[in-house]
Order: C-alpha cells, then sequence, then structure tokens
C-alpha cells in the first residue's frame, strides 16, 4: 500500500495545487491514484476526485473515530496503486496543545513518510532551519523530502536546494515556480469547487503538466513504497447494520452546481445499503423524481440564487412534497435553500424567492457566523433516537437567519458551535430536519441509519394509504 502524506509549514503553502498536480501526473502514466482529504473539508476532495479520476475520502479525527479512518483508509488504499492523503493547515497544526488531532498525528496513525509543500517565496537560507525544526519537533513523524514551490526562477532554486543539502538529510524532490496556470479561484469558503469551475479539467491539466516536469514522479513513487502497511482495523460497516430485505428505498439528492457537499463515504454507504440515489438539478429540473426522501447538501446557493428563484417549478415541488410529509435532511446550503427567500446584507443582491417551506429569510454577509468543529446534542423534540451524548459535527457558513417564528422546534443543543440560534441548530418541521452543522452519515454517530428508519416508516403508511384508497 504505497502512500503519502502531503503536508506543509503552515495553510496556503500550496499543498492542494500540487497534490492535484500530483494526483494527475501520476494517473496520467498510467497507475491509480487514491486521494484523501484529513479534516472536514469538501471542497478540496471534488478537485482530488477530478485530478485522480476516483472519488477522495475525508479522514477527520473529530467526525471519526481512530479505527473508522483506519478501516476506510485500509479500504480505498488498498484498490490502489499509491495513495496521496493531504493534510490541513501546518503539519503540526491541531486543536490542542498535545496535537492529538494534528496533520502529524494522522501521518503516525497511517505509517505515512511525509512530503512537506514549502512556500520559499522571500526564502534561502532560513529553509534550513525551518526543516530541521519540523524534524526534531516529532521524531516520530517521518519526513521523507520535501517539494519547494513557489520559487522565483533557476537561481532561487539552486540556492534553496544547496542550502537543505548542506544542513539536512531531507531530500528535495522538486521545485514548483510560480505560475500563472498553477491558481485556481477562491472564495468567502476557500477554492471554488471543482463541481462548478466550467474550466476545471483543463486547469488540472494544466498544473499536472508543471508539476509533472518539475517534480520527480519517481522518487516520489520510491518513497511512497518505503510506508509500512497501517494499522489493519476493520469493522463491519453501517450499511450491515441499517441494511433490510425488501424494495430499495429511493432518495432524491441535490447534486448541481449549487450543491455538491457530500462526504463520497456517505453516498458509499447509502448505495451500500440498496439505496437508490437521484440527483436533482436544482438549475433545470422542473419537479422532484418519485422517490422516498430527499437530501439537501450544503453548497453555494448564494452564488446562484437569481438561477435558483426562476426554477419555480422545483421549488413549487419541492414545497409541495415537504408540506405532505416526505422525509428531508438539510445540511447549510440546503437550509438556506428552504428558507423564503435569500439576500446579501450589503444589498448586492435583491432578496430572491426560495423554497419558502422554513418562515424564516437567509442573509449572507462577509464575515463568518459559525466556523470550525462543533458539538451537538439532541433534544426532547428530536425525531430521531437519540444516539449519543454528544455529537460531532462541523460549520462554515457566512450566512445567519433572520424573521424566524418565535418557537421553532429544534433538533439540536449547540454545545459548541453557533447552529442556527440561541444555542439550537436543526429545523424540526414535520419530517424535516435542517441545520447549518454538517454531520458525517456513516458510523455509529451518523445520520444514516435513523433517517433511513424514518424514510421507511414514511414509505410504508404512504403504500398502505394508496392500497386503502
Amino acid at each position: 500500500m504505497p502512500h503519502l502524506f502531503i503536508s506543509a509549514a503552515h495553510k496556503s503553502s500550496g499543498k492542494t495545487t500540487v497534490t492535484l498536480g500530483l494526483c494527475r501526473a501520476l494517473k496520467n502514466r498510467g497507475l491509480s491514484v487514491q486521494a484523501f482529504k484529513k479534516g472536514p473539508d469538501y471542497i478540496d476532495p471534488i478537485w482530488h476526485g477530478l485530478a485522480a479520476g476516483r472519488p477522495s475520502y475525508n479522514l477527520d479525527f473529530h467526525m471519526m473515530r481512530e479505527a473508522e479512518i483506519a478501516a476506510l483508509f485500509e479500504r480505498h488504499a488498498l484498490a490502489a496503486q499509491i495513495s496521496l492523503i493531504e493534510g490541513n493547515k501546518g503539519l503540526y497544526d491541531g486543536m490542542d496543545v498535545e496535537g492529538s488531532n494534528s496533520n502529524a498525528a494522522l501521518a503516525k496513525k497511517l505509517n505515512a513518510p511525509v512530503v512537506l509543500v514549502l512556500d520559499t517565496q522571500g526564502m534561502t537560507r532560513g529553509v534550513a532551519p525551518l526543516v530541521l525544526g519540523y524534524q526534531a519537533f516529532d521524531p516520530a513523524v517521518k519526513i521523507a523530502g520535501v517539494i519547494l514551490n513557489k520559487v522565483g526562477g533557476p537561481r532561487h532554486e539552486a540556492k534553496l536546494r544547496a542550502v537543505l543539502e548542506r544542513y539536512t538529510d531531507v531530500a528535495v524532490i522538486g521545485a514548483v515556480r510560480m505560475a500563472p496556470e498553477l491558481g485556481i479561484v477562491e472564495r468567502h469558503l476557500g477554492l471554488m469547487p471543482g463541481n462548478e469551475a466550467e474550466e476545471a479539467e483543463a486547469r488540472i491539466e494544466a498544473i499536472a503538466t508543471r508539476v509533472g516536469a518539475q517534480v520527480d514522479l519517481d522518487a516520489l513513487l520510491r518513497l511512497a513504497a518505503t510506508a509500512p502497511a497501517p494499522q489493519q482495523v476493520r469493522r463491519g460497516s453501517i450499511a450491515d447494520a441499517v441494511s433490510e430485505p425488501g424494495t430499495p428505498l429511493t432518495l432524491a439528492y441535490l447534486h448541481d452546481r449549487a450543491f455538491g457537499f457530500y462526504y463520497q463515504e456517505d453516498l458509499d454507504t447509502l448505495r451500500d445499503t440498496g439505496v437508490r440515489l437521484l440527483a436533482v438539478d436544482t438549475l433545470h429540473d422542473a419537479q422532484l423524481p418519485l422517490c422516498d426522501g430527499l437530501l439537501l447538501g450544503g453548497g453555494f446557493p448564494e452564488m446562484f440564487a437569481a438561477d435558483l428563484a426562476a426554477n419555480i417549478a422545483l421549488r413549487a415541488d419541492i414545497r409541495r412534497a415537504l408540506c405532505q410529509g416526505l422525509p428531508a435532511y438539510a445540511e447549510c446550503g440546503g437550509l438556506m435553500y428552504l428558507t423564503r427567500s435569500l439576500r446579501w446584507a450589503d444589498g448586492r443582491m435583491a432578496p430572491q424567492p426560495m423554497v419558502g417551506v422554513l418562515a424564516a429569510d437567509t442573509v449572507m454577509g462577509d464575515c463568518p457566523v459559525g466556523r470550525g468543529y462543533a458539538l451537538l446534542r439532541e433534544t426532547e423534540s428530536a425525531p430521531w433516537p437519540a444516539q449519543a451524548d454528544s455529537i460531532p459535527a462541523h460549520e462554515f457558513h457566512y450566512s445567519h437567519l433572520e424573521n424566524l417564528p418565535t418557537d421553532p422546534t429544534y433538533a439540536y443543543r449547540v454545545e459548541r458551535g453557533h447552529g442556527i440560534a440561541d444555542g439550537h441548530d436543526g429545523w424540526v418541521q414535520d419530517a424535516l430536519i435542517a441545520s447549518y452543522c454538517h454531520r458525517r452519515g456513516s458510523g455509529e454517530q451518523g445520520w444514516i441509519a435513523p433517517f433511513l428508519q424514518r424514510v421507511r416508516q414514511y414509505r410504508s403508511q404512504r403504500d398502505a394509504a394508496r392500497l386503502a384508497a
């Protein structure tokens, strides 16, 4: 199971761009490449999947138990010739002073040699103490090589290589020079999603051409081959626990340029249970397909608000279905889409009508309202059975809701984070739960098992009513 952990000294060093280039350059060599992303990020894995030609998976200490991380990694790494795990932030950055959930901790957990992507802008001799410090800080972390990034030119590269050869024993396996084609458009939540960028394929290929030419791919493969097998921890899939005989359930899910934030692991789990997933394009489809439940994932509805508003037929069909009791689960962008209207606080856009199932209005701002990891506790009003004392989640939204009713029903109390309002999240209305916080669907604490239980009850009652009629 050859694998490497791609990390950096700090955020915005260019590791995502380098990872994309490596994924595609190795794929172009005919190798099967499996990408992973540390953390709860949705956007980078979309780009990974496009570059590698196969879905990318999230590995996160907050959202997953360690055994679940190991089992998910092993399952998908075994099916590829090389795996690349992209970190988040810097190698030793994490939530606590001990670094228990840092990139370094994950690299050790997966027995992954580390390649540091170093932002070398304005740096020459100083690169040596930086690398030496990272090596000395935790000797159990194997820093196997470095990729010099944002290099100014041949002279700059030569100085950096000479310094590292003189003072360190770390191999320089590449030097990527600054170039305009290496940039990816960013917006308030990070990189523009690959599912939204029409030129994504051309951009990835251009990045791969640059990175493939400036990184020694043979040396990279040799480093990956030194990785020992990760700790083997296999556990039964949640799909085994929730699968039931009979006619498979059908779930519709929003999946287009406006909505696309779903964990690949969760989509896999749903399919493994026998669920039939039908994609809904909110920008073009006129109605929902025949389905037993609806998923409304996150995304950027604010960037397509006028187009969403213009699709009057679909908005009306979703409102009708939810008012008639169709089970639905919505997160962040999906929550925003279900409110009455969406507008920007600075007035750059007139309020745009949304689905209107939730009696509130969404207002976009320029600063984060909720950002980071969250912890939720189910209330007495939660329609799903309690699964744990505390449920891990995360949120990242620049919007908030205004003109809420005085007494909405909430599924969660927010122990850490922001949520919707007043320390609560998970607006419950009929068979709908809509929250700002994102949860993992798979696993013992996931939303998939209880949601599918509710969907089965709905379908049974619906079918019985049809027979009685």
